[in-house]
């Protein structure tokens, strides 16, 4: 792993803190040559004494935060951002959608960012008026 090929240099340093670990330097001795604290470098020898090679060196996999919006939640706000503005405005802005949406009872509350992304995602801005996609007349 330290001779050749790619790897995250996380990984590596891990590596090379056990190896000095392994060469008998303490802990605080280690940090000044591996860029990590002293405990950061004990954590990494513990999980290597208690769960392996493979614990040690690399992280889990985090979960990361939940959805706000659920598929069909979206497609209503796309579909809402994709009609006629309320009566009154010419055009729909970020932050009228993110209010129309929690008015209409679409979602329980979506905030501006969210719904950016959103629109962002599906290559849409409604602000300017030739990129909405309308329903023909006639």
């Amino acid at each position: 792993m330290l001779c050749g090929g790619i790897q995250q240099v996380r990984v590596v340093l891990r590596a090379l803190a056990l190896l000095q670990l392994d060469a008998g330097l303490s802990a605080p001795k280690v940090a000044q040559v591996v860029p990590f604290t002293a405990q950061a470098i004990r954590v990494i020898a513990k999980r290597y004494r208690e769960e392996g090679l493979e614990r040690a060196l690399f992280e889990k996999k985090r979960t990361g935060h939940a959805e706000l919006l659920q598929a069909s939640d979206k497609q209503r706000i796309i579909a809402m951002a994709c009609s006629q503005p309320p009566e009154g405005r010419s055009r729909w802005t970020v932050r009228l959608i993110a209010e129309e949406a929690v008015k209409r009872k679409l979602v329980p509350g979506v905030g501006r960012e969210t719904i950016r992304i959103l629109l962002q995602s599906h290559d849409l801005k409604p602000w300017r008026e030739k990129n909405v996609v309308h329903r023909r007349v006639g």
